[in-house]
């Protein structure tokens, strides 16, 4: 497995295996099955609704904690009559507590809406406690990126962000690169969406090489160096997601399925007022 080194020196698995979707009485038994294919770094959030079953997988697998690389996320804290500082050490530990876990390797902003300049503020203090090894967060445009960077002590380590073969986020990715923050994908198969797995062009390429789309579209994201978790609940899948180290795209292939990119999401833009809306009203422990 090849590791990328975070700005602090924490090494992180560039391939991991996310359960967002996953209903929680099938994530136990899609994890461990992960584990056992060789997966050792696992992607879970408060919000998914199903860290205590990752825990329990990870009990269950009996390898040693120090072999794994375990990421949460921190939900929208309110707090209308209280601290959200103090909202946002509670809520990790109660992330922890469900995973049954005495530290995170990384624990991420979840959405860059509300107060998360104080979330920051109680997440760098859990780094340097040594309870989250290394801190980031997910869905920042980059002006909210560097201006959270400008003016905090610590530059989060990994920004999680929408991208695949037609969200590319090449231009986010450079920006990341000189701030010395390392770019995530969530959603690389974008879900099945634009006809993903039967694009004419992913499967030419994917049989010159004799592979799945799937595995092309994760072959691509790591020859950028982006760090990828994709998510499956068929062993198979999972063996086969893993598979891709042991070939490599020319940078011919690469050209090509960079002309895929549209510039847009797929899925919801965090610059939409009404959406907005929606991620602020929903409520999470």
């Amino acid at each position: 497995m090849k590791n990328v080194t975070l700005n602090n020196g924490v090494e992180m698995p560039i391939l991991g295996f996310g359960v967002f979707q996953i209903p929680e009485e099938e994530t136990q038994t899609a994890v461990e099955a992960a584990i056992a294919a060789g997966y050792r770094h696992l992607d879970t959030a408060a919000s998914y609704g199903n860290e205590a079953a990752v825990g329990s997988a990870i009990k269950a697998s009996g390898i040693g904690r120090g072999e794994l690389f375990i990421t949460t996320k921190l939900w929208i804290q309110h707090a209308p009559t209280g601290s959200v500082e103090d909202d946002t050490r509670r809520s990790f530990h109660n992330s922890l507590e469900r995973l049954g876990l005495e530290y995170l390797d990384l624990y991420l902003i979840h959405q860059p809406l509300g107060d998360y300049y104080s979330e920051w503020r109680a997440m760098q203090q859990l780094n340097k406690e040594g309870l989250a090894r290394a801190i980031g967060v997910s869905n920042f445009h980059p002006d909210r990126l560097v201006d959270l960077i400008e003016h905090n002590e610590i530059v989060p380590a990994v920004n999680q962000i929408e991208t695949h073969p037609f969200h590319q986020r090449a231009a986010d990715q450079e920006l990341m690169r000189g701030r010395g923050v390392q770019i995530e994908s969530w959603g690389p198969f974008a879900e099945g969406r634009n006809n993903l797995f039967t694009d004419p062009l992913l499967s030419e390429i994917a049989e010159a090489h004799g592979k799945s789309v799937a595995q092309v579209v994760l072959r691509w994201l790591i020859q950028r160096d982006v760090v990828v978790i994709p998510k499956s609940v068929r062993p198979e899948r999972m063996a086969q997601n893993l598979d891709v180290f042991g070939f490599t795209l020319t940078e011919e292939q690469m050209g090509r399925i960079a002309t895929l990119n549209t510039g847009a999401s797929l899925f919801f833009d965090h610059r939409d007022p009404d959406m907005v809306t929606w991620l602020g009203g929903r409520r999470y422990s």
